[in-house]
């Protein structure tokens, strides 16, 4: 009997060490590796306002009835699925930044804000009013800003934000985290510069993403986790790693019985 089992133990260490081998590096699932130095140099972003951006401008002064001209309310139902006039519960109006990037706001007409940042786009409507208001104050929030998440990650879909600054480590928190099947040295963003798509790949495990062009992410990008070889392995080879552990587990009793 020792001499029958002689050969089934090798093979047993055989397909063991298949198995073992098919797991996943712990090099591949941690983030930010390398040396433990300062990094002293970050991608530089500053988020500017383009076409098709809706804005919401609220305009505040000590006289609020000074104000209500350029504070227009929408006519649409906030809360209702399909906006329908005659609204119970009205919001602010909102602008749609036009592919000459301006929008067309009360009283003060046709404003060019395509290119500034949000800062400086308050800035310049803050000017404009001071002819009819008395110290005014702007406030401009991006209304439909918004990024979507493919791919390994806990919660896909698509997120809107309220703040237009975010970072791609920020965006795939938002969405959970990866799991453990997603590959985190090739994350892919889609982007749409001027009509033409960029596709950039990142890498999680290196600290590098600091300075990558994708760190901060654009209005409408879209972020891609690859799925990893274990994955795609159990994806296509799934019935036949489950007959590989039944059968470790038929040879280990045979084995117990022979060796008694």
């Amino acid at each position: 009997m020792k001499k029958n089992s002689s050969f089934i133990i090798p093979l047993l260490l055989i397909l063991l060490s298949g198995l073992i081998s098919s797991c996943v590096s712990k090099k591949d699932l941690y983030y930010f590796q390398g040396n433990e130095t300062v990094l002293k140099e970050f991608y530089k972003y500053t988020p500017t306002l383009k076409p098709d951006d809706l804005l919401i401008i609220t305009v505040s002064a000590l006289n609020l009835e000074s104000t209500l001209p350029f504070n227009q309310q929408s006519p649409y139902n906030a809360n209702s699925g399909s906006e329908s006039l005659v609204s119970t519960n009205p919001r602010l109006k909102t602008y749609l930044i036009d592919e000459k990037g301006e929008i067309d706001f009360p009283v003060l007409g046709k404003l060019k804000l395509g290119g500034l940042t949000r800062s400086q786009a308050m800035d310049f409507i803050r000017n404009k009013l001071r002819k009819y208001i008395n110290d005014p104050s702007v406030n401009i929030q991006i209304s439909n800003f918004r990024i979507t998440i493919l791919g390994e990650v806990a919660n896909p879909g698509t997120y809107t934000l309220s703040n237009e600054k975010i970072t791609i480590l920020e965006a795939i928190g938002l969405a959970g985290d990866l799991t453990i099947y997603g590959k985190r040295k090739d994350i892919l963003v889609i982007r749409d510069k001027g009509g033409n798509k960029t596709f950039t790949t990142v890498d999680l495990t290196s600290k590098e993403i600091f300075r990558s062009p994708v760190y901060y992410l654009s209005q409408n990008d879209i972020i891609y986790v690859h799925p990893n070889y274990a994955k795609t392995n159990s994806s296509a080879y799934s019935a036949t790693n489950s007959v590989f552990i039944s059968l470790a587990g038929i040879i280990i009793s045979v084995i117990s019985i022979l060796t008694r």
